[in-house]
């Protein structure tokens, strides 16, 4: 017997649409499909954007000031559209992540997004762990404000924390390099561990589980009574729980599965090329433009 799903958009891993692509994405919404470019490939695609289509939207960001302001989210859901966010709200540091709103402001979305459409379709993303040397100068890493985010993120409720490392690519590097003679320093997996341990332990003080993104070494060698989750971005297990429906429970085959991505099927409209990010966060893996 065959099943016929409804889709699920990520929107997107590929630059962050609700900071800066919003009137595109509503464009595409009006029409009925977005035109999707293979990064890989170069091929174009039509993906159907209708609500009888659409079981969930995934909206994906680092600032989702624009997207409130702009009232999106009420104008989605006057349509229809299921919604979900992972919000990356990392520690205060400008030199990784310059071009993104103060800490105290992203904080006040946060608060926004979890009062305006429930703490269940709010995913705090702290990642990646980040650790690096300003030329000889001592190890700094990004967890100085990871105390604070919990704290706010369980007054809003948020019940998820999504982590991982950073992975070092070739243009990271390089533009690492460039940036001031900055090198970043990958921790051991004892070192990973323990940090791990101390987020989880912090975190259940709060009512929020941490997952572990693509981190399936790191997640084998602790013990199964920490409580420490394998994580999914795209949950669509989840996403059933919250608005019914049928979804594939398929892993997501364009992921890194073998190193533990959880990601169920879904289909990511943006694109690397046609809207590159302005945030220049220099562990980057995903602006070309930066690289």
């Amino acid at each position: 017997m065959s099943h016929s799903f409804k889709q699920v958009i990520s929107a997107s891993r590929r630059t962050d649409i609700p900071a800066f692509y919003m009137d595109w994405f509503m464009a595409g919404i009006r029409r009925g499909f977005f035109e999707v470019i293979n990064p890989y490939n170069g091929k174009k695609r039509l993906v159907p954007s209708g609500q009888d289509e659409v079981h969930t939207i995934v909206f994906w960001s680092k600032n989702f000031g624009p997207f409130l302001n702009g009232a999106y989210g009420d104008t989605l859901e006057s349509l229809g559209y299921n919604l979900f966010f992972n919000f990356t709200v990392n520690s205060e540091d400008r030199l990784l992540e310059p071009n993104i709103p103060p800490l105290g402001e992203r904080l006040v979305q946060l608060d926004m997004l979890c009062s305006r459409f429930g703490p269940e379709r709010v995913q705090w993303r702290f990642d990646p762990i980040c650790f690096y040397r300003e030329g000889r100068g001592r190890k700094k890493n990004n967890m100085h404000d990871f105390s604070k985010i919990a704290e706010s993120a369980a007054d809003g409720g948020v019940s998820r924390c999504v982590t991982s490392f950073m992975d070092v690519y070739p243009k990271v590097l390089r533009r690492a390099k460039a940036a001031g003679n900055v090198s970043f320093v990958t921790p051991g997996l004892g070192e990973q561990a323990d940090i791990v341990r101390q987020m989880a332990g912090e975190l259940r003080g709060y009512g929020i589980s941490l997952y572990l993104c693509c981190e399936k070494e790191l997640l084998e060698s602790l013990p199964p009574g920490l409580g420490v989750l394998p994580g999914s971005c795209i949950p669509n297990d989840l996403f059933m729980h919250l608005d019914g429906g049928s979804l594939s429970l398929r892993y997501d085959p364009g992921q890194r599965r073998a190193l533990g991505c959880g990601c169920r099927v879904s289909v990511d409209v943006g694109s690397y090329s046609l809207h590159p990010c302005f945030h220049n966060c220099l562990f980057c893996y995903a602006n070309p433009a930066c690289g």
